[in-house]
């Protein structure tokens, strides 16, 4: 068996265990790199390498490769679609393609790429080798999700959780971070006091039992931008998340963090 992989559809969903009826719990989105632990059937157990993010996914929207090809992989060029959604014309077979914003191209040239099928054309802008924007570009990015429904495990625009927001809106501009957001909670710097906010910065909150169930990021002007039932943008105080529209506090202040110093 090849021991790794890329996902080569637009949107893959990585379940707790093997088989369409379980939990999603994260999502693969095309050109994600893969390792591939083990195989039950049509399932393989798989670690993202660019997070280290373990679950199944069906082998047939994954491409397996050998260690040549994957080392050609990792160290071609990074480039990132920008748009919202990036459209693919398959020149190797019949239809299109449609990419999430932050889908990995490889062999960028000339409005063409590696579609780990053939090559193929897009139509969108791309981010080639991202260096590490500030937090105010941060949140621009995080921006771009804006209206997104919220889905449990997603990572793409046609559905995200929280800790998704957070990741695909760092990798957007340069940063790899975990997938969780009690991961994520765990790297940064802590800002004390809430006036000390900046834009990018990681705002974490708890249940009653203490532990760390959701995040978003800080945006000027005590708002955060964060996804609960959709990406929406709602106040931000010492106590936690005000939403204007119900007049209720919804989430509960636990921890603030710079990523970016």
């Amino acid at each position: 068996m090849e021991v790794f992989g890329v996902c080569n559809q637009s949107l893959a969903a990585v379940r707790k265990q093997p088989g369409e009826p379980n939990e999603m719990i994260n999502q693969l989105i095309f050109g994600d790199l893969l390792e591939i632990k083990a195989k039950v059937n049509s399932w393989l157990l798989i670690e993202s390498m660019h997070d280290g993010y373990e679950g199944w996914v069906d082998s047939k929207q994954v491409k397996q490769i050998n260690n040549t090809e994957y080392q050609l992989l990792v160290n071609s060029s990074k480039a990132f679609t920008s748009s919202i959604i990036t459209k693919v014309d398959l020149t190797h077979a019949e239809g299109y393609r449609y990419l999430s914003l932050g889908s990995r191209l490889y062999q960028v040239k000339q409005n063409t790429f590696n579609n780990l099928e053939g090559e193929a054309v897009y139509t969108g802008e791309i981010i080639t080798n991202p260096s590490n924007g500030s937090g105010e570009q941060v949140a621009q990015a995080a921006r771009q999700y804006l209206n997104a429904p919220y889905l449990w495990g997603g990572r793409s625009v046609w559905g995200i959780d929280c800790s998704g927001l957070v990741q695909m809106s760092y990798l957007l501009n340069g940063y790899s971070l975990p997938r969780d957001a009690g991961q994520q909670a765990q790297i940064g710097e802590t800002v004390h006091f809430i006036h000390e906010i900046k834009a990018g910065d990681l705002i974490f909150f708890d249940n009653e039992e203490g532990k760390i169930v959701h995040v978003g990021i800080a945006l000027p002007n005590k708002n955060i931008i964060h996804a609960s039932g959709q990406v929406r943008i709602d106040t931000l105080d010492h106590q936690g998340i005000f939403q204007q529209q119900t007049h209720l506090y919804t989430h509960q202040l636990r921890l603030i963090k710079r990523v970016i110093t």
